[in-house]
């Protein structure tokens, strides 16, 4: 696991020491990511600087150092990420190629290989990993990016006439001389309305994001470049669905314990301490239960806690760990030590990015660094086998609402929103003991809002599209914005019946890699830890695909077939539970601790001042919510992000690049 920057300049206008010295601080600000060795290679002929900060995972020798040159001389790579399948790769390349011999046992050295072999195109799709790298071809004198399927590894890049930069953070991007930090104020839209920017967008207008599974090549001589996709989540959907496995359940499930077993082994490998992160939910306690399954010795697992019930999982963690006798550590976060992580948001996120549970996903990170170098998660197993609420009911709530006028549901709805989320929960629980099972609900206040926010629908897309957005008319809230088309705004209907598969895949295209990976990300490589995602094995995803939909989604119950499986290694007890999210209680510390810190930023003379955002619709929301009218945390806490994140562009932009004693712009994380 790496950061990786870089530079190539159609007519180079700096000295080779001087690009070499534009590199390395272009690195240096990704330290964070990798902190254990750095490198710069330069051709200044070319115009061509490659830089790179290492986090050593295999091959902890020198043979491992990046950037690295391939056997014959023609290509040099930065990467960041693993090649899990590089030991096969290896065996089929020593098999084709008597002349290769290779120094050391890194994948960055199979990748090389590879290459030189079999081409980058072909290359991409033999390798199982998650990757982002940049590849230099002396003799074609051209540039390629590629980034992994699912896009667990972020690359963004810049173009300019003279000039292509491309780095594994912006900023890196930002401490280059001629880098333009222009705000896209239709990107911002993007931002209110999914809490996150996705790609190819970014926050700023020069600026874009490779997207998943794609390869991007570009010359000396043209910047513009070709983008060629490598891999095809719908291909996969649409063709699975039309070909289902056919077999009885208890061979899927036999199928899926191979699968998902064989993901979890190959992401063991390490020459650094490893463990997992544990929820003790569904996804990650799978994960942990093969891991265990396949070691002579206790996992280290990891997990958060709260004395705020609504959000406690830590005991369900505990739980599970110890029926599976793993290496547990439990941390019972306050909400100090969670709110002194808000500070530290903007720089670790680089753009405005809103998922609250960004702090909890830190804290654990921080937590499982003290005693690991690598932690596998659970992420992924609510796209790939229908885990959301709106995967589970969303294509019978359709069906249940359309009958009704839309002006009776409008009605319903305020009625519903009538009464504060919190209000609902409390009478939740005061019910609670003559409830059904299936309404005893963690945070049934948030859900009972959330379909309030969906019953105005025209047709089930839309009713999707809102589930998807936080701000439903962003643009009347960020002044002179025109919101760019998204796959969501633009969708041409994937050839899949059931609605439920369809939301699964659009969740698989947009909140997986622009929202839980980018979180995912940025937690761990804040405090130098490498996490892994067995689920999202491209393996795994093409057999869930094949499943019958009843085999994902059986009733009102997500992730059937996983859990099966897991109802091998875990008693159904400890894990049949209702589902909450990893969240905190930021609509209560707005109102309470957070509230001065809040009304700073949301001041009506700053935001007016600013000029970014319309000040009424914010204040109105802000006067609302503080008052106990209405929760509305998640609105409030995008705007909060976005604000504490232009601070933070204002302190880079005042900083000078560089100083004697090197950058200031390195990242330390608390």
């Amino acid at each position: 696991m790496c950061g990786i920057a870089g530079i190539l300049e159609s007519k180079s206008q700096f000295p080779a020491e001087e690009l070499r010295r534009i590199a390395l601080r272009m690195a240096d600000t990704l330290r964070h990511r990798g902190p254990d060795d750095g490198g710069v290679w330069v051709d200044a002929a070319a115009g061509i600087a490659l830089s790179m900060r290492r986090l050593a995972i295999l091959d902890l020798s020198p043979a491992g150092h990046q950037p690295m040159q391939s056997f014959s001389g023609r290509y040099s790579l930065v990467f960041n990420g693993e090649i899990y399948n590089c030991e096969d790769l290896r065996r089929d390349l020593l098999a084709e190629n008597a002349q290769i011999s290779f120094l050391g046992h890194s994948d960055t050295e199979v990748m090389l290989a590879a290459f030189e072999c079999w081409g980058v195109l072909n290359s991409v799709k033999r390798f199982n990993g998650m990757f982002a790298f940049a590849l230099w071809d002396r003799r074609d004198r051209t540039l390629t990016l590629a980034r992994d399927r699912f896009g667990e590894k972020p690359l963004y890049y810049y173009a300019a006439p003279d000039r292509f930069l491309f780095a594994s953070e912006l900023k890196a991007l930002r401490v280059h001389p001629q880098f333009i930090d222009e705000v896209d104020r239709g990107a911002v839209a993007l931002y209110l309305r999914h809490n996150c920017i996705p790609a190819p967008y970014s926050i700023y207008s020069h600026t874009k994001k490779l997207p998943p599974a794609s390869v991007l090549t570009v010359s000396a001589n043209d910047f513009n470049g070709t983008t060629q996709q490598y891999w095809s989540l719908r291909e996969v959907a649409e063709i699975g669905a039309a070909n289902p496995i056919q077999c009885g359940e208890d061979d899927a499930v036999e199928m899926l314990d191979g699968l998902l077993r064989d993901a979890v082994k190959i992401r063991m490998n390490s020459d650094v301490p490893l463990g997992a992160f544990l929820s003790g939910g569904i996804d990650s306690s799978a994960i942990v239960a093969l891991m265990q399954a396949q070691s002579g010795v206790p996992i280290k697992t990891f997990s958060i806690s709260s004395r705020d019930k609504e959000y406690d999982e830590g005991a369900d963690a505990v739980r599970v760990a110890r029926h599976l006798q793993t290496d547990h550590t439990d941390l019972c976060a306050t909400s100090q030590e969670a709110i002194e992580v808000i500070p530290n948001l903007a720089q670790m996120y680089d753009e405005p990015f809103a998922d609250s549970s960004q702090i909890p996903t830190f804290l654990v990170a921080r937590l499982a660094r003290q005693s690991v170098t690598v932690s596998l998660s659970g992420d992924g197993g609510d796209e790939i086998f229908g885990g959301y609420n709106r995967h589970t009911w969303g294509g019978a709530l359709w069906r249940n609402l359309k009958p009704f006028p839309l002006a009776l549901r409008k009605l319903s709805a305020g009625t519903i929103t009538a009464l504060a989320p919190d209000v609902w929960d409390k009478l939740f629980r005061t019910l609670s003991p003559i409830l059904p099972k299936a309404m005893r609900q963690r945070m049934p206040g948030y859900k009972l809002h959330k379909l309030a926010s969906v019953m105005g629908s025209q047709d089930a897309y839309e009713m999707y599209y809102r589930l998807a957005s936080h701000w439903n008319k962003p643009t009347h809230v960020v002044n002179d914005a025109l919101e760019p088309d998204t796959l969501l705004t633009n969708f041409n209907q994937v050839n899949l019946e059931n609605a439920a598969e369809q939301m699964m895949y659009l969740d698989s295209m947009t909140y997986l890699p622009d929202d839980i990976l980018v979180k995912v990300d940025r937690a761990t490589m804040a405090v130098g830890l490498e996490s892994r995602v067995p689920i999202l094995d491209h393996r795994l995803a093409e057999f869930a695909w094949k499943l019958p939909l009843s085999l994902r989604i059986r009733g009102r119950e997500g992730k059937w077939i996983l859990r099966q499986l897991l109802h091998r290694y875990v008693p159904r007890e400890l894990i049949e539970r209702p589902k909450s999210g990893f969240g905190i209680p930021i609509d209560s510390w707005l109102r309470g601790p957070l509230r001065a810190w809040a009304e700073d930023l949301l001041g009506e003379n700053r935001l007016r001042r600013e000029g970014f955002f319309n000040p009424k619709p914010i204040r109105q929301i802000w006067q609302e919510h503080i008052t106990g009218r209405h929760n509305w945390a998640y609105l409030v806490w995008d705007i909060l992000m976005f604000q504490s994140w232009l601070d933070e562009s204002r302190r880079l932009r005042e900083m000078p690049l560089h100083t004697e004693a090197g950058t200031p712009h390195l990242v330390a994380y608390p």
